[in-house]
């Protein structure tokens, strides 16, 4: 695969794809830099295409309470 900008579904299904294929090359090895490039690719397009807001931070607190089996008059 040659390393390029994912600007679409497809590039980032084959991006997926060839990161697996090098995800146990040994650091400093030309295949381990590609796949942190890819890495990185990858995480930008997601970044872009399907952000992830932050959650309501009372909402947040609430979750970790229940996660706890507390509740608020805790």
């Amino acid at each position: 695969m040659e390393i390029r900008p994912i600007r679409n579904r497809r590039d980032h299904a084959e991006a997926l794809v060839e990161i697996e294929r090098l995800w146990s090359a040994k650091a400093g090895t030309p295949e381990r830099d590609k796949a942190d490039v890819l890495i990185r690719l990858v995480e930008a397009y997601e970044e872009d295409r399907f952000p992830i807001d932050p959650p309501d931070p009372l909402d947040a607190i609430r979750f970790r309470l229940d996660q706890q089996g507390l509740d608020v008059s805790a």
